[in-house]
C-alpha cells in the first residue's frame, strides 16, 4: 500500500471514531496547498513551507502544532476550507 493510501486510510479509520461523516481528504502535498488556497493562503513550493504553513493552522485551531498533516488536520482543513468557499460563493452572490 502506498504511503497516500496509508494516510486515507488511517484518516477514514480515525474520522469514523471522533465523528466525521465525510470522506476523508488527501494528505498529499497538492491536496494540502489547494486546501490552504481556499483560504487565499499561498504556500510556497518546498515541503519546508507547507510545514509552517500546516503548523500556523494547527496553531490557530488549537491543535499542537507540529507541521504534520494528520487525520485531524487534515479533517478541520477541509472543513474550514468548504466553510470558505461557501463563504465566498455567499459573498460573489450578493
Amino acid at each position: 500500500m502506498t504511503g497516500r493510501g496509508m494516510l486515507n486510510m488511517v484518516g477514514t479509520a480515525v474520522g469514523g471514531l471522533i465523528g466525521w461523516a465525510e470522506p476523508a481528504p488527501s494528505a498529499d502535498p497538492e491536496s494540502l496547498r489547494a486546501l490552504f488556497a481556499d483560504f487565499d493562503v499561498q504556500v510556497g513550493p518546498t515541503s519546508a513551507d507547507l510545514d509552517e504553513a500546516v503548523a500556523a493552522f494547527q496553531s490557530r485551531v488549537g491543535l499542537i502544532p507540529d507541521g504534520e498533516a494528520g487525520p485531524r488536520t487534515v479533517h478541520l482543513l477541509a472543513r474550514y476550507a468548504a466553510e470558505a468557499r461557501e463563504l465566498s460563493r455567499f459573498h460573489n452572490a450578493a
